[in-house]
């Protein structure tokens, strides 16, 4: 982004909020030059709001007409109060909204943006009805609780972003060996191998079902409530990405009136967590168009909606095709043209690591034998990525992890033509284990010809939780669980020569938290015993993944 120059904005720094409760919110506010009033935009974060990352961006709302107004959350930064995450925020979004709507600076019209958890305490804040909200801007949001970690625990790596966030002004993570933190057992005790005591972790993992602590903060059932338009905005490899289309779809189907309904956009690119970070992502070089000039999308949005302009429409769905490397526009999602394909899993000898004969075809089973491993906690299968939780994995080469005998592969063959993805993506599992609870783990990777083989996506099922996250079931070893494994979404061309991979294990660490397989308490559990898992691919028992194939 352009430095913009500070002539651009009047600025207020440090004006106090007040919250229904008498504690006092701190916020700056960079307001045009032309005298108002102005529609405005909150960002309201944890992040603390003072730094060029926020002011720029402030300064370029404020020189396009708007005022906008940064906010510390409750307990961080230069706010008073204490930090507890999401669970003053949506009454405390309700007040910022509303005073800010009060202001002689103010029209009245005021939206909402920011990423993560700036994303998702918008969703929560809009379920309150700020009668002067008029629209919102949710980048990289997250899901409610065990969408995207659905193992009954957060994912060990969160442990940094508790760390981060401890004091009023951001942690530094350089000094801790964070692998070694996250392979601390029981988790309930991990912030005592990071060297701080941090009460949330321990209360966050002490609740591993659906139950009214997680109930107050679960927004994606009541998007019925919600009469907003929506820009929502995330990428392929954010690894929150779920909840980007979940929203999107929610809204499109149950929004409260045809209007939000009729004014969802949904734009997804070739990104992690941060939106628009640039053309490469780990190794993978995805070319000049996935840069682009957000901030004017964002000012398209507004501009009708707080300023009433007559101004194009975004297209409801605005995607980027990795591989082909180019955007295109769709009426929907997913898109109209796409159909859910059954790709088979097969082996005669045996899927173990690449070097195995594990296919996938469009053939269905006839009568196949079953293909086994081992799984012991002591020696998990790794997940590539950065040590610190600001970003969970990308496109990363698991060409070496793939020669791992607890890793069942199963490879198409190459194409003949380009083949797209476009769509969620999912794994019908037929497995057994011979403990009283474990893992099933399903990742999916573009095989270059290169031998090079890219993750796309990749997810969990924790078999206690097999059928939901109300309470967990028991597990009886032996038996055949039909399991359904959600991938998430791609939207790929897989060029010519090219292969599809799917990988099986039971672990993914430090992405996801090692299940022990004894079936004790995941939070203070630290026995370990050795599994062994059988994967069925048979007439009676066809495994398969669906594809999202648009032709």
């Amino acid at each position: 982004m352009a430095k913009i120059e500070p002539s651009l904005a009047r600025i207020q720094f440090g004006r106090l909020i007040p919250m229904r409760d008498g504690v006092r919110l701190s916020a700056d506010l960079y307001l045009p030059l032309a005298e108002g009033p102005h529609p405005a935009i909150v960002l309201r974060t944890p992040y603390v709001k003072a730094g060029p990352r926020y002011t720029e961006r402030a300064m370029r709302w404020a020189r396009d007409g708007y005022a906008f107004v940064l906010v510390d959350v409750r307990g961080r930064g230069d706010s008073e109060g204490d930090f507890l995450p999401y669970r003053r925020d949506a009454d405390d979004g309700y007040d910022v909204i509303e005073w800010i709507a009060a202001q002689p600076w103010c029209t009245g019209a005021v939206a909402t943006t920011g990423a993560s958890y700036s994303g998702r305490i918008q969703w929560i804040t809009a379920l309150t009805r700020p009668p002067h909200l008029k629209a919102m801007i949710p980048m990289v949001a997250p899901s409610d609780t065990f969408v995207e970690f659905p193992t009954g625990v957060p994912s060990p790596m969160d442990i940094c972003w508790y760390h981060m966030t401890s004091g009023r002004t951001m942690q530094d993570t350089d000094p801790v060996d964070w692998l070694e933190v996250y392979r601390h057992l029981p988790l309930e005790t991990m912030d005592e191998a990071l060297g701080r005591d941090i009460p949330r972790w321990r209360e966050v993992v002490s609740h591993q079902t659906l139950d009214d602590y997680w109930r107050v903060l679960s927004y994606q059932h009541r998007f019925a409530e919600i009469d907003l338009p929506v820009l929502h905005i995330s990428g392929w490899y954010d690894d929150e990405q779920i909840g980007t289309p979940l929203n999107f779809t929610g809204m499109v189907e149950h929004g409260a009136s045809p209007f939000a309904r009729e004014n969802q956009h949904l734009l997804m690119g070739p990104w992690g967590h941060q939106v628009n970070g640039g053309t490469r992502l780990g190794e993978v070089e995805f070319g000049q168009e996935a840069l682009i000039d957000l901030h004017a999308l964002e000012r398209q949005f507004l501009d009708r909606h707080l300023k009433g302009l007559d101004v194009p429409k975004l297209p409801p769905v605005r995607i980027f095709l990795m591989g082909e490397n180019r955007w295109r526009d769709e009426p929907t999602w997913p898109p109209t043209a796409m159909r859910q394909v059954p790709y088979y899993l097969h082996s005669r000898e045996g899927a173990q690591s690449r070097f195995g004969d594990g296919r996938l075809d469009l053939v269905p089973p006839g009568d196949e034998p079953t293909d086994s491993f081992t799984y012991d906690p002591r020696r998990p299968v790794p997940f590539l990525t950065d040590p610190t939780s600001s970003q969970i994995g990308g496109p990363d080469d698991y060409s070496a992890v793939e020669r791992r005998d607890d890793v069942l592969c199963y490879t198409s063959e190459p194409t003949a033509e380009p083949l797209d993805l476009i769509g969620p993506i999912s794994l019908v599992l037929h497995a057994a284990t011979s403990a009283r609870d474990t893992d099933f783990t399903a990742k999916l990777v573009d095989v270059w010809p290169s031998g090079f083989c890219q993750r796309l996506t990749d997810s969990i099922v924790r078999l206690r939780y097999r059928d939901g996250f109300d309470a967990a079931q028991s597990v009886t070893p032996g038996e055949v669980y039909e399991l359904t494994i959600d991938l998430w979404n791609t939207c790929l061309r897989l060029q010519p020569g090219h292969r599809l991979r799917l990988e099986i294990s039971s672990s993914a660490f430090p992405k996801f938290p090692l299940n022990l397989n004894t079936g004790d308490d995941l939070a203070t559990g630290t026995a370990m015993a050795v599994a062994e898992q059988q994967v069925f691919h048979d007439r009676a028992r066809p495994s398969r993944l669906l594809l999202p194939i648009v032709r």
